[in-house]
């Protein structure tokens, strides 16, 4: 994987040269309060949050790796997140999302006995969505502003 890698196709993992190798030995789960997507709207993109109903956190299927900086010579390590086609109720703004895991699929996974069949759209059930400030788009935004992940009226 490359620095600049940030999301890896569940339907390809298992093939790719960049991910292949990962997938087989190097898999985790990325911990999330959720995440953001963005839907094309005549105004220019408009940021959605979506997080658990109940606030329990989501797991993200995940890949890592550890490699030198060209530059630098020193070793690095980076991850990305595994994303898979979206479930009817993320598809009314976007047609991927993460490939979100229970508990129950967190050994199974990190073990390498899960395949890439294991990464499908996430049940919509328990997933929420609302509109986000386009702040979230600005690189001068704080990652840590709790206020990029409140509701707004579009």
């Amino acid at each position: 994987m490359s620095p600049h890698t940030f999301n890896a196709r569940a339907e390809t993992i298992a093939e790719k040269p960049m991910f292949r190798d990962a997938f087989k030995r190097r898999r985790c789960l990325i911990p999330a309060s959720g995440y953001y997507e963005w839907q094309s709207t005549p105004t220019g993109k408009q940021p959605y949050y979506f997080s658990t109903e109940n606030g329990a956190p989501l797991t993200i299927a995940g890949l890592w790796d550890e490699w030198k900086d060209i530059e630098t010579g020193v070793p690095l390590r980076s991850c990305t997140m595994i994303i898979t086609t979206a479930n009817e109720f993320v598809g009314k703004i976007h047609d991927r999302m993460p490939a979100l895991l229970t508990p129950y699929q967190f050994d199974s996974w990190l073990s390498g006995d899960a395949g890439a069949e294991s990464l499908r759209p996430w049940d919509q059930r328990s997933l929420q969505m609302y509109p986000v400030s386009r702040r979230v788009n600005s690189s001068k935004a704080a990652g840590d502003d709790p206020t990029l992940i409140e509701r707004i009226e579009v």
